[in-house]
């Protein structure tokens, strides 16, 4: 299998043409020759791509990739060396955004239901014509301070941080992975009891405060672990490929 027959397939199962991106998610460089053994990471990282090339990988796939807007205008400074190493080593380079954050069931907010066990989940949070995060309901009411230790557990991030604005007893909860403090709103419009995302900012503690709502953020990093994981066994049961997840558990 090549790195553009697996791309059209991963295109495909996470419906790319569907979402409107920042990102231009899909094969962002390729390469040459067959495809055996696939490294997955959160991001493009100059240190991913030299694990990759250290496991004997042919394709790195991530969530946050080289490509972005006009990021690679040009190609020089540190977005130089990051393609120079790859086509340097071979590495063709697969990105998925906005898709993989939305996914039902390969998600990172997918993930993140299984992990803190929400129940009676719905699509939830509004953001470019999608809906890419969930809501849903604990399956027993927790205090706010179990139900950080619940994120902790099924997380697994270095560090949390908490605005404890809202109802002392928590049971229903929204969810978005990676840096959207801004569904704190949607979350306290919807009359949900608590937000839970990846990146904390003084936008997200005002609006905290002020809807009188709690929210958790477990950082960006831990929060988006989970679907480049997932894409990683989906592809070992669909095609029968090697696949190596790298992490690097940032507290970020």
């Amino acid at each position: 299998m090549t790195a553009q027959e697996l791309a059209a397939a991963l295109n495909a199962e996470l419906r790319l043409s569907a979402f409107s991106d920042v990102s231009h998610n899909g094969l962002q460089i390729n390469n040459r020759g067959a495809i055996q053994h696939i490294t997955l990471a959160v991001d493009a990282s100059l240190e991913t791509l030299q694990k990759a090339a250290d496991t004997g990988a042919q394709m790195v796939i991530v969530h946050h990739g080289l490509s972005w807007g006009d990021s690679l205008a040009r190609i020089d400074g540190l977005n130089y060396k990051l393609v120079a190493f790859a086509i340097e080593h071979n590495l063709a380079l697969y990105a998925a955004h906005l898709p993989l954050d939305a996914h039902p069931t390969l998600g990172n907010n997918a993930g993140l239901v299984k992990a803190i066990g929400l129940q009676e989940v719905r699509p939830f949070l509004h953001y470019h014509g999608q809906m890419i995060g969930f809501a849903g309901r604990l399956p027993e009411p927790l205090s706010r301070d179990a139900f950080v230790e619940r994120v902790r557990a099924g997380v697994q991030p270095q560090r949390i941080e908490r605005f404890d604005f809202g109802k002392a007893i928590i049971e229903t909860v929204g969810i978005c992975s990676g840096g959207a403090p801004e569904g704190i709103d949607e979350a306290a419009r919807e009359g949900l009891d608590c937000y839970l995302c990846g990146e904390a900012n003084l936008v997200a503690y005002n609006l905290a405060k002020g809807w009188g709502i709690n929210a958790v953020f477990a950082g960006h990093y831990a929060t988006e672990r989970f679907g480049v994981k997932a894409l990683g066994q989906w592809i070992q049961a669909q095609f029968g490929l090697s696949t190596q997840f790298i992490d690097f558990d940032l507290p970020y």
